[in-house]
């Protein structure tokens, strides 16, 4: 038998962010979705503003004609 990570019967990251969220599952579904909308937030608020500059989405190779 191989072992792979996801296979190992502990659920991989997701499984160790769940397991060491607070609280039983409601709780945990709970601040999972916050943590998830915070993270949403920062990339909306932070990240994708900062790197849009970076990003070369109005050099296009069409003319006008």
């Amino acid at each position: 038998m191989v072992l792979v990570p996801w296979r190992d019967g502990r659920g991989g990251m997701y499984g160790w962010i769940w397991r060491h969220l607070p609280g039983n599952a409601w709780v945990k579904a709970l601040v999972s979705l916050v943590l998830v909308l915070g993270a949403v937030y920062g990339l909306f608020q932070y990240v994708f503003p900062w790197a849009e500059p970076l990003i070369p989405f109005n050099d296009v190779t069409v003319d006008n004609q």
